[in-house]
């Protein structure tokens, strides 16, 4: 059985746009992920709403994916890491460029990529995925001034990091896209659809 740890922020988590409340497990995009996949795989869930890459928020403790990762590589020892973190960067108080959103994901790639413990055959391989658009819209988007613009600059970061690191590639903006009206979450939709791809994508990682 293959492990895959999914490491992400509220649309890992299934934060709903549209509902007031979360995903339950049969529409999150990860537990679709599972049944397609099927007990040759384990699909681990690690979401946390408002993850960032590397940066701490001052509004919003906990929140750095960076503390986080490490214990949780430690806790699980995944053979696949599908990391995508980058939409919480966007807020207006970290005052970040797109290339620098890049750089906090790749120093994540980079923890991964170093995790050899003994009772692992190699480190994870990293399926490193660069996060869909935003909308500003006027609901839901306080603190995020400025961010859609920017965050159509994302795809072409992300794919040159992961060049640079030699991992895999995944721009979920090609093909998912955030709630029209709230800009941020993916409605159940876009959740299918995400689960799909990876469906599609994940076997061919472990064939190569």
């Amino acid at each position: 059985m293959k492990s895959v740890l999914c490491f992400g922020d509220s649309n890992t988590w299934g934060y709903a746009p549209d509902l007031p409340r979360r995903f339950n497990m049969s529409e999150r995009w990860t537990m679709q992920l599972q049944l397609l996949l099927g007990d040759q795989y384990r699909i681990i869930e690690e979401g946390l709403n408002s993850r960032t890459t590397v940066f701490e928020d001052p509004f919003e403790p906990g929140k750095k994916g960076l503390d986080y990762l490490y214990p949780c590589l430690e806790s699980h020892h995944p053979d696949l890491v599908v990391l995508m973190l980058g939409t919480n960067d966007l807020k207006t108080r970290f005052n970040v460029s797109a290339s620098d959103i890049s750089k906090g994901a790749a120093r994540l790639v980079e923890m991964i990529q170093r995790f050899h413990h003994g009772f692992m055959a190699k480190p994870a391989d990293v399926l490193l995925v660069s996060p869909t658009l935003v909308f500003e819209t006027r609901i839901g988007f306080e603190g995020f001034d400025g961010a859609a613009e920017k965050s159509k600059q994302l795809g072409h970061y992300f794919k040159l990091r992961s060049e640079e690191l030699n991992c895999h590639f995944l721009d979920a903006a090609e093909f998912v896209e955030p709630c029209a009206v709230e800009g941020v979450h993916w409605p159940l939709d876009q959740h299918t659809k995400f689960a799909h791809r990876l469906s599609e994508i994940i076997p061919t990682l472990f064939n190569e």
